[in-house]
């Protein structure tokens, strides 16, 4: 008989990110710093290297390198590499936000779908998610790791209850 208690971790896990990026987040506007950038307007495409800080609301990313492109004259699409590249999220009802860290992350701006790829972790708190590939909905506060994440390694979850950190691999 298989035991429920990863099944039962999990789902404690994933409890406190269950709780919904800030509803304003998404009509913010975009600002972007960096060291230099080259815009292409005729291809839609703007470069931005060295210290890439991208914000919208409480999202921020860092990076080293960020390529945005846009569509009908309005960004759709963030590509950020970095060593890491790292991002934080405000969450509505929690004190602490959640933080990622990832070699690639991308953001589509208009389904506000975070695609971290390349030794990925996801925390909230002193928990974590941690795999080759996570993808973060921030709109449904949903997350998928590994072969749900079109990933190839295996899941690593840290959870620390109110007594002791417990582990589920």
């Amino acid at each position: 008989m298989k035991s429920t208690k990863p099944i039962a971790l999990l789902l404690l896990f994933l409890s406190p990110l269950a709780a919904s990026a800030l509803e304003s987040d998404k009509n913010q506007p975009i600002y972007i710093e960096a060291d230099s950038v080259e815009i292409d307007d005729g291809k839609g495409v703007s470069t931005f290297e060295g210290n890439v800080d991208v914000t919208q609301g409480s999202l921020r990313f860092m990076a080293d390198k960020v390529i945005v492109t846009r569509a009908e004259g309005k960004s759709d699409h963030i590509h950020a590499t970095g060593n890491p590249v790292t991002f934080e999220q405000e969450l509505e009802g929690e004190k602490e936000p959640v933080r990622g860290r990832s070699r690639v992350v991308e953001y589509d701006t208009n389904s506000e779908m975070v695609h971290m790829i390349g030794d990925s972790v996801l925390y909230q708190g002193k928990d974590s998610f941690k795999s080759d590939r996570i993808t973060y909905d921030r709109t449904k506060s949903l997350v998928r790791a590994g072969a749900s994440a079109k990933g190839k390694q295996r899941v690593r979850i840290s959870i620390e209850s109110k007594k002791t950190l417990e582990k589920a691999e």
